[in-house]
């Protein structure tokens, strides 16, 4: 039997209809459309989903959609405000921390998870908030260095989010 959820997903409010077991992976990828969060190992091992639930970075695969009942869901593409690329985006161009693309939703919203919260982070407290997300392509440099990046650039332009 479905409940009825009450949530806003990047910044619009939604109210659907879900089974008490979907993940929130499956409520955004399936029921919602939103393909930027992926399904990688589907067990919370990977971060390739990783959302930010109430400003903090959770893997979507282990979230029950229902966990999420009044909350605030921000996926990567909240990032971007039209054309306008948010600063972690630009640095992850930039710098070559995309590399394949495959990690990069998860990467971007740890990373945001992370800015949200220490703005002026130092190289080994990226490393620290990244660890839970794989890269499968690179040995993490180019992402940490993105990451890096992206906080300069956003502290030299007063600390706003684009």
């Amino acid at each position: 039997m479905k409940k009825i959820l009450n949530f806003v997903l990047n910044g619009q409010p939604y109210e659907v209809a879900v089974k008490p077991k979907t993940t929130l992976i499956e409520l955004i990828r399936e029921e919602i459309g939103l393909t930027g969060p992926k399904i990688g190992c589907n067990e919370g091992a990977c971060g390739a989903c990783t959302v930010l639930v109430d400003g903090k970075a959770v893997y979507s695969c282990s979230v029950l959609a229902l966990q999420v009942e009044g909350k605030h869901v921000e996926t990567v593409e909240s990032l971007a405000e039209g054309e306008k690329l948010h600063p972690l985006q630009e640095a992850f161009l930039d710098d070559g921390g995309y590399q394949c693309g495959f990690c990069t939703p998860g990467m971007l919203m740890a990373a945001k998870s992370l800015l949200n919260e220490n703005p002026d982070p130092t190289k080994h407290e990226i490393r620290h908030a990244i660890t839970g997300n794989l890269c499968r392509c690179t040995g993490y440099v180019r992402i940490v260095d993105s990451i890096y990046d992206a906080a300069q650039r956003m502290k030299h332009e007063g600390g706003k989010e684009s």
